[in-house]
């Protein structure tokens, strides 16, 4: 089991690593890494009767980077682009 783990474990950083490099090179070669996607934000504040009412704000643009997993303080676009609808509990 513990094999397992080792392997598993070393294996996911070699990937991540990769990413790391991947990123890296196409910075310098003057590539663009990054991208761009709209985002609606809304907030969804609870009611004294028990209800709930939501509140929609202006779509967003949020910054990405085309990558298998965040880098830079970025989320991977993969990410955003599946979650590009937001709730803010309040």
């Amino acid at each position: 089991m513990k094999r397992v783990l080792v392997i598993a474990f070393v294996s996911l950083s070699i990937l991540y690593i990769g990413d790391y490099v991947s990123i890296r090179y196409r910075m310098a070669k003057h590539r663009t890494p990054f991208g761009v996607v709209t985002v609606q934000r809304y907030y969804a504040v609870p009611q004294k009767n028990r209800k709930t009412e939501f509140y929609f704000d202006q779509p967003q643009s949020q910054a990405c980077i085309n990558s298998l997993f965040p880098h830079f303080g970025y989320s991977p676009c993969w990410y955003l682009n599946r979650k590009r609808v937001k709730q803010i509990e309040m």
